[in-house]
């Protein structure tokens, strides 16, 4: 049985959220780059969001420009949950039976979000000649046939 957790989840809150980890400095106009507060709703779209239409430049902008989730008819209910589950290593498959979404789109979301996230690293040396590190290896599924 899937439990339907989408439906569970207030898409104000989601949406919430997601501006908060999405665009830290706040939502603004990408294209001149205005506050949130310099533009007035011009619509709401089938994902249940405003798009903004910027005062000062006219663009239309909304929650999801400049993201990863750019042109997505995801919910935000949806999306934080995408973002849970690539967080938490389950699998694309487990996440689209979850989340009604076909593996392969998960399967995209979860190669943008890995290469945002490769991105951020902080590429400096360590200061020390020497460091230890432990190993980390999370299996994506179980293996068929496995070993007797």
């Amino acid at each position: 049985m899937q439990f339907p957790i989408t439906a569970l989840l207030s898409p104000p809150e989601s949406a919430s959220w997601l501006e908060e980890h999405m665009h830290p400095g706040g939502l603004h106009c990408l294209y001149c780059g205005l506050p949130k507060s310099h533009a007035r709703i011009f619509r709401h779209s089938q994902r249940g969001l405003p798009d903004y239409r910027c005062l000062s430049c006219q663009k239309v902008y909304n929650l999801y420009s400049g993201t990863v989730f750019a042109g997505s008819i995801l919910s935000p209910g949806k999306a934080v949950l995408l973002l849970r589950g690539i967080c938490k290593g389950e699998s694309s498959l487990a996440l689209a039976g979850e989340l009604k979404l076909s593996r392969t789109t998960v399967h995209s979301y979860r190669k943008k979000i890995q290469q945002n996230a490769y991105e951020l690293l902080d590429k400096t040396a360590l200061a020390d000649e020497r460091t230890e590190i432990d190993e980390m290896f999370q299996n994506a599924g179980e293996k068929r046939g496995g070993a007797s």
